[in-house]
């Protein structure tokens, strides 16, 4: 059939704009899938080539071991680099790359080397499960039946106000410290969490930690993929063993590498994923004094309790950025007022060091001036006010009475609110 040449003129110009058109939805689509992830794009191969990896020991040459592809340090050898500026700023650069590039994962050989403070800890510990058990408060798990496990919320906040001279001399730990600097910088906030898995305690299911861990996956496809880049580099997962862990009172298993999986937050979720998780976690065994720390994006779960006697005890650390939120309220101000006389008594007697005071300082105070109201607290001489951690070091420096300091503190806490 012969079309008139208006016909031929209207049919060019359909088929000159449908292609641009068909190039240019195809374009907002791979634009719209790479920004905005979604769990049916969960890849169990690409998975597998990102977590089918070994680690180089060469690569990392303050570790003294690799275990199951965890990275393993000596705690003596870590304190020797954090007394040495050059060699501290190393191990933390290292840890980063870790934490990051390598398998996700370290575990620090006698991160206490006195059990003097863990021990002091743990009969506070368990006073307060005592306690909490016959108030009925407390309990419950994110990721294993309730009753599973005997839990103690903010045992951060209920050790330093219970006993501050032993949150001292536990939270002044230089590994606890520096690892913390290393992965978040200056200003962290610590929580801790107790957890106690009793003999027969079924383990976890295999999941991914704050912020994003804790979302569903309807939530976290709302979420870009730069927050889902994000989301790890707010938080540092630890956990100190605070009983000898072998691997029959389950361990915390482990995937190294799955952090890399950018999907990860979602894939938690699908049956595929656990499976594998099941069948390739690494599980290592703890002595009392040993830690671990890992990325929060890492595939992990505490494992099951086949021992017939042992209560299975740590201390779990979740260290937030100070650019983040933390997931527990800590009343920092009442932890600083019960804690800066203990400091100061101890530092008079030479009970603990200048060095171990800070950290614990670092554990208790806020050391991010902000959130303030800058019309009752502006900045003066700097950028920012000064923080609940400088006015502490400034006390102790100074050697204020305890009055004078809570004066102070509670004039600097009114200074910030609305």
């Amino acid at each position: 059939m012969v079309l008139p040449d208006n016909a031929l003129i209207i049919r060019f110009r359909e088929r000159c704009t449908e292609e641009p058109l068909m190039k240019d939805d195809n374009a907002k689509l791979i634009r719209t899938n790479r920004v905005f992830l979604a769990e049916d794009s969960c890849d169990l191969n690409e998975f597998r080539r990102t977590v089918e990896r070994s680690v180089n020991l060469a690569d990392y040459p303050f570790a003294s071991d690799v275990v199951k592809n965890v990275l393993v340090y000596d705690g003596l050898r870590a304190r020797a680099a954090a007394a040495s500026p050059e060699a501290r700023k190393d191990l933390m650069a290292e840890w980063v790359e870790a934490l990051t590039d390598g398998p996700g994962v370290i575990a620090i050989r006698g991160t206490f080397a006195d059990m003097g403070p863990i021990d002091r800890t743990n009969d506070h510990y368990w006073a307060i499960i005592e306690d909490e058990r016959r108030s009925n408060v407390g309990g419950g798990d994110h990721f294993a039946k309730p009753g599973a496990n005997d839990r103690i919320w903010n045992a951060l906040e209920k050790l330093c106000l219970r006993d501050p001279a032993a949150f001292a001399a536990y939270y002044g730990n230089a590994v606890i410290a520096l690892v913390s600097e290393a992965w978040l910088g200056p200003a962290y906030q610590i929580t801790s969490q107790l957890n106690v898995v009793n003999p027969g305690g079924a383990a976890q299911v295999a999941h991914r930690d704050y912020h994003l861990g804790f979302q569903s996956p309807r939530a976290i496809e709302r979420y870009p993929a730069h927050v889902h880049r994000l989301s790890p580099v707010l938080t540092l997962q630890g956990a100190v063993a605070h009983c000898d862990m072998p691997l029959e009172t389950g361990p915390t298993l482990y995937l190294p590498f799955s952090h890399g999986y950018l999907q990860g937050y979602m894939a938690t979720a699908r049956t595929e994923f656990r499976d594998y998780f099941e069948a390739h976690h690494v599980q290592l065994p703890l002595a009392k004094g040993d830690a671990v720390f890992f990325n929060p994006a890492l595939f992990h779960a505490a494992g099951t309790n086949r021992s017939k006697d042992v209560r299975r005890i740590a201390n779990l650390l979740q260290v937030s950025s100070a650019f983040g939120r933390a997931m527990e309220s800590v009343d920092r101000l009442k932890m600083s007022l019960r804690l800066y006389p203990a400091l100061r008594g101890l530092l008079a007697d030479r009970a603990i060091t200048g060095g171990e005071a800070d950290n614990a300082i670092a554990a208790s105070a806020e050391g991010y001036s902000f959130p303030t109201n800058l019309d009752r607290d502006p900045p003066k001489g700097g950028l920012a006010p000064k923080s609940q951690q400088d006015l502490m070091r400034q006390a102790l420096k100074e050697n204020w009475p305890p009055e004078v300091f809570a004066e102070e503190a509670e004039a600097q806490a009114w200074r910030k609110l609305t």
